[in-house]
Formats: C-alpha cells, sequence, structure tokens
C-alpha cells in the first residue's frame, strides 16, 4: 500500500484553505491601503487654512516643494471606467489635468501625477532663464475664488527643465524594461512618457525677444522628445506683444514654422508629439473664426481655450485687488472661458480636440466644459485653494454627472450642448 500517497490526500483541503487565507489575507492588505490613500487625500484639507495664511507665491512654491519631495499622497484607487478615453493615440485614465503655471519648470512631474491627474502640463518654458515680473505678482482674490497674476513667464530655461524632464524619462524607461507586464493585452501603451498619467510641455517666448517664432523652435528642439503633446503659448497677457500672436497671419506663420521644426527631427514608431495652441479668453467673433481657420488649414492637433483674462467681470470689478494688472483665473473665468469654448467648438466643427480651462473646481464645472465640447479639462486655481482632496472629489462627480445623464463615457458626451 503507498502510505505516502494515503497522507497526502488530507493535506489538499488544508493547502486550499491556506491559499484562500492568503488570497484574503492579500485582498483585505490592498483594501487598507486603499482606504489609507482616501484618508491621506482627506487630511489634506487639514493644511489648507496654513497655506492660506502664507505669501501666495511662497505657498505656491511650498507646493511644488512638497509635490517634488513626495510629500503629498499618492492615488492608489483606480479611476472609474467611464472616465477613460483615448485622445492622440494616448489612452488618459480621466481626462482632468493640471494647467500650466504651476510646475513651470517641471520641478514635480512625478509627484503630480501621483495625485490622480490624467495629466500634468508644464511649464511655460523659455529658452533662456528669466526673473519674470518685480514681486509681488500673485494676488488672492478668496471670495471670488479667483487670483490675478502677472508673473511673466518665470522660467529656469529650458536646458534646466530638459535635464530634469530626461532624468524622468529615463527612469520611465527603465520602469518600462525591467517589468514585462507594464503593457496591456491590446499592446496599447498606458500612461506617457513621464509616468502613469500623460505629460504636455509649454513653451513659451523670452521677454526681449525680437524673434518669436525662433523661440518656439529652440524649445520645440529641445523639449519635444520628453513630451506627449506640445503647447504653443501666445495668450498669456504678462509678457508685451505675445497676444498679436493670434492673428490669422501671424498665427499661421508661427504654426507652420513650429510645425515643420518638430516633424524635420527623428521619431520612433510612435510619431511626433501633437502640437496645440493655447488662446486667450478676450477674443472677438472674427479673431476666433480666424484662430478656427488656422487650426484646420494647418490640420493642427488641438487648442487650449483658455488662457486667464484681462477683463474683471462681477463680482471680481468690485474688489479692491482688480486694479493689479495681471490676468485673472478662477471661478469668474468661467462663463466666459467656456462660451468661447462652445464657439470654438462648433467653428471647427468637433475636428478638432480641445481642452477646455478656466474657471474649473468642481466634476460638474468639468463636465460642463466637456458638454460645451471639450475632450480634456484643466483646472489650477481651485487646485490652489482647494489642494489634493479636490482631484478624487472632482473625479467621482464628473462619473456621476455622466452616469445620472444616460453617458456610457466621457467621449459620448463631448459637444453634447452643440447638438
Amino acid at each position: 500500500m503507498d502510505l505516502v500517497g494515503i497522507r497526502a490526500l488530507p493535506q489538499r483541503p488544508e493547502l486550499e484553505r491556506e491559499r484562500e487565507l492568503g488570497l484574503g489575507l492579500r485582498l483585505r492588505l490592498r483594501s487598507l491601503r486603499l482606504e489609507r490613500s482616501g484618508w491621506l487625500f482627506k487630511a489634506t484639507r487639514l493644511v489648507n487654512p496654513f497655506f492660506a495664511l502664507l505669501d501666495p507665491e511662497f505657498a505656491h512654491n511650498l507646493g511644488v516643494s512638497a509635490a517634488a519631495r513626495g510629500w503629498v499622497p499618492r492615488e492608489k484607487r483606480p479611476d472609474p471606467a467611464i472616465l477613460g478615453l483615448e485622445v492622440w493615440g494616448r489612452k488618459f485614465s480621466n481626462p482632468i489635468g493640471l494647467a500650466a503655471g504651476f510646475d513651470k519648470n517641471a520641478e514635480a512631474v512625478e509627484g503630480l501625477l501621483g495625485l490622480g491627474f490624467g495629466f500634468v502640463e508644464v511649464g511655460s518654458v523659455t529658452p533662456i532663464p528669466q526673473e519674470g515680473n518685480p514681486k509681488p505678482r500673485i494676488f488672492r482674490l478668496r471670495n471670488e475664488g479667483a487670483i490675478i497674476n502677472r508673473c511673466g513667464f518665470n522660467s529656469e530655461g529650458i536646458v534646466v527643465v530638459a535635464k530634469r524632464l530626461g532624468a524622468q524619462h529615463g527612469k520611465r524607461k527603465m520602469e518600462e524594461t525591467s517589468s514585462s507586464s507594464s503593457l496591456p493585452k491590446d499592446g496599447t501603451k498606458q500612461g506617457g512618457k513621464a509616468g502613469p498619467g500623460i505629460l504636455g510641455v509649454n513653451i513659451g517666448k523670452n521677454k526681449t525677444s525680437e524673434d518669436a517664432a525662433a523661440d518656439y523652435v529652440q524649445g520645440v528642439h529641445t523639449l519635444s522628445q520628453y513630451a506627449d503633446y506640445l503647447v504653443i503659448n501666445i495668450s498669456s497677457p504678462n509678457t508685451p506683444g505675445l497676444r498679436k500672436l493670434q492673428g490669422r497671419k501671424q498665427l499661421k506663420d508661427l504654426v507652420k514654422k513650429v510645425q515643420a521644426a518638430r516633424d524635420e527631427m527623428q521619431w520612433a514608431e510612435e510619431g511626433p508629439p501633437p502640437l496645440l495652441v493655447k488662446i486667450a479668453p478676450d477674443l472677438t467673433k472674427q479673431d476666433l473664426e480666424d484662430i478656427a481657420a488656422v487650426a484646420l488649414a494647418l490640420r493642427l492637433d488641438g487648442l487650449i481655450i483658455s488662457n486667464t483674462t484681462v477683463s474683471r467681470p462681477d463680482p471680481v470689478s468690485r474688489n479692491p485687488l482688480a486694479q493689479e494688472a495681471g490676468g485673472l483665473s478662477g471661478k469668474p473665468l468661467f462663463d466666459m472661458s467656456t462660451n468661447v469654448l462652445k464657439e470654438m467648438y462648433m467653428l471647427t466643427r468637433g475636428r478638432i480636440p480641445l481642452i477646455g480651462c478656466g474657471g474649473v473646481s468642481s466634476g460638474e464645472d468639468a463636465y460642463n466644459k466637456i458638454r460645451a465640447g471639450a475632450t480634456l479639462v484643466q483646472l489650477y486655481t481651485a487646485f490652489a485653494y482647494g489642494g489634493p482632496a479636490l482631484i478624487p472629489q472632482m473625479k467621482a462627480e464628473l462619473a456621476e454627472c455622466l452616469e445620472k445623464d444616460g453617458f456610457a463615457s466621457v467621449q459620448e458626451a463631448i459637444g453634447a450642448d452643440c447638438r
């Protein structure tokens, strides 16, 4: 008789129970990690009053430093499936991104993407380092949920930013090489060149430069290899003469030169990064028609709508700080920028991806931008006030809005108010 075999039989149920217990323990530990992640995001609200006491620019720099050092929560919970979408051949886990202006010098890309943004845009980056305008240059209008800034493209320059992005890009490549599980079964690449989310690089011109096109071309040559998409910023109100580049002829000439500079570079199979232009909200109907015509004729990859405004709509006009020069961002910009977004969506007949930016402070705001024609949405001022806790809250609200109105995806809702 095979006594060994007889002894082995009763052990099988025990082994299965041990496996089940092990699996249950792993699931419970994962659940605890996810709960901890949610708690950490909520806990960040406790420091918001402290930041409110600080000088605005000092508080901003402190926030960037915290993200750069990993002193911010990291989102471990998966995004709702309804928020996922594909744009420019890239899969976004959600359409909510951080606008340019927060991480001007690409110091905190990994930490910011780790907060759960679908994408992060760094910059604006200028070819040569420049200090920007004199301080103070950032002013809080807390009651209005707004900020006025006249920073003026303060930048460490493309060389410093290229080194940072290059290091991040190298780290990402090493992770992909060491992990065979980084690609899904369908072969579509998840995330972008800097990590789990998509990275945009916003390029500006130097204040004293007499050749704007040369500045943007230099930025493309130096930084495009690290970008999932590129942005030409021609709409900041704080650089003299910059907004003149939004004219039909000027814009056409500029885009042609920048596209040529990008396309002459050597690119792998995935091709060059998409090229977008960021425009102002303070444009006439004729201006918008001209920009739409150029975008369609030159097959521009996208538009960001919009930058800050030089106007002071109510209730900002009654605030003493309204007299400060600079661009206004935040809640008072929402209606103006959304109207421009909707107009541009109709002018381009929905053929060009649009990023809605300006006054977004909730998931419902993001949803209304999408219904007005935005494929993706950005925020900045609301993040400055609300901190990391705002991000998961917005994603949950956006998913709820989509489901409530019967949409199965973000893609289905794009331009719903324009049909």
